[in-house]
């Protein structure tokens, strides 16, 4: 079941991650980080599909993986290509936005991290910065989100003189909306206890316990 589960977290995090992108911050040119905020820049200056970019500018990235960590390039490949292809494919919802920059910021951030951290708890990704941002965060113990919100607040500020102070700092609210959105839901796959025992140590040997005076409590996770 869990290459099921797998599955459709990898297509429900593509199409939220293409919605996102599509829906809320082509229509006002803003930016994300990562590849998609790459991907944004080839759309708005050259024309060329974001999804298309975003694969060619992942390749050597996966490469390096692919020597260090083929667990991880295995399990990432394929997120990569499906939220490209998703975000290429529906390209139509640009002619749908109604709402304002400040909202389509907030709203398209929370949609992306929805897809980036879905796809995260179960060990996929975009490609890209989210794979080194993985890479990294495994190594060195370090939450990914906060490496994904560094990388891309990197990538915001290095293209303020390409899409003006306005929709930076925009793009910095979707940015944060992104990894704020991101952390909640890369843990939703780690299975939590039904319930814990606190009480003398050694009371109860199958469950989580520590010692608390010479009562006990059990409480309930729901």
């Amino acid at each position: 079941m869990n290459w099921l589960y797998k599955c459709l977290a990898i297509l429900t995090g593509s199409m939220l991650v293409a919605v996102g992108v599509n829906l809320f911050l082509v229509p006002h040119r803003l930016m994300d980080g990562g590849m998609i905020g790459i991907g944004l820049l080839a759309t708005y200056y050259m024309q060329l599909p974001p999804g298309m970019v975003m694969i060619f500018v992942s390749l050597p990235m996966y490469l390096i993986v692919f020597f260090f960590d083929r667990r991880l390039f295995y399990h990432s490949f394929h997120g990569m290509l499906i939220s490209s292809f998703f975000i290429d494919v529906m390209s139509d919802l640009r002619q749908w936005n109604l709402l304002s920059t400040s909202s389509s910021a907030v709203t398209g951030g929370v949609m992306i991290g929805m897809g980036v951290g879905l796809m995260l708890a179960y060990e996929t990704n975009t490609g890209g910065t989210d794979l080194l941002a993985q890479f990294f965060a495994r190594r060195f113990n370090i939450p990914v989100a906060l490496l994904i919100l560094a990388i891309d607040g990197l990538i915001v500020a290095l293209s303020l003189r390409t899409i003006g102070i306005e929709r930076t700092i925009f793009s910095l609210i979707t940015i944060v909306a992104v990894a704020a959105t991101t952390h909640m839901f890369s843990g939703i796959s780690k299975k939590r206890l039904p319930y814990s025992v606190i009480g003398p140590l050694g009371s109860v040997k199958s469950t989580q316990i520590r010692q608390e005076g010479r009562g006990w409590r059990l409480l309930w996770r729901k």
